[in-house]
């Protein structure tokens, strides 16, 4: 009897397509969620938003620090170049890293001199302050 009833016949037709439902049904409950489509739709390259958010808060321009090794170069020439070196500048202040004491109290010496080359090089404003560090 049960083979004749169309209903049972249906039910052997939607089977498949029951089991499919339930098996992504169970997928979906275990990765807590949908499928995301696609994974990098919300992802931003950060140069795209850097330059704006610079420009908001007042920043912009700014130092190469390709520009500034070249500047110290010309500003303290081969030996004192060889002896120091830029560790940072930030907010024109640059830093030097010095090899010796005896190099730094003679960089301290001439640091005006220095600073008058560095607005020669760079332009006036850039560089204002020179500190030393040894290292």
């Amino acid at each position: 009897m049960a083979k004749n009833n169309p209903s049972s016949q249906s039910n052997k037709k939607q089977l498949p397509h029951t089991m499919k439902w339930l098996r992504e049904m169970t997928l979906r409950q275990w990765r807590h969620g949908d499928p995301v489509l696609d994974p990098n739709r919300n992802v931003h390259i950060a140069s795209e938003h850097v330059d704006s958010i610079l420009k908001k808060v007042g920043v912009h321009g700014g130092l190469d620090e390709q520009r500034l090794r070249q500047a110290w170069q010309t500003v303290a020439g081969d030996f004192v170049a060889k002896h120091a070196e830029p560790e940072s500048f930030r907010n024109g202040v640059l830093v030097l890293k010095v090899v010796q004491p005896s190099m730094r109290f003679h960089l301290e010496q001439l640091k005006g001199k220095m600073l008058n080359n560095f607005h020669r090089e760079l332009g006036k404003g850039v560089v204002k302050q020179i500190r030393f560090k040894i290292g």
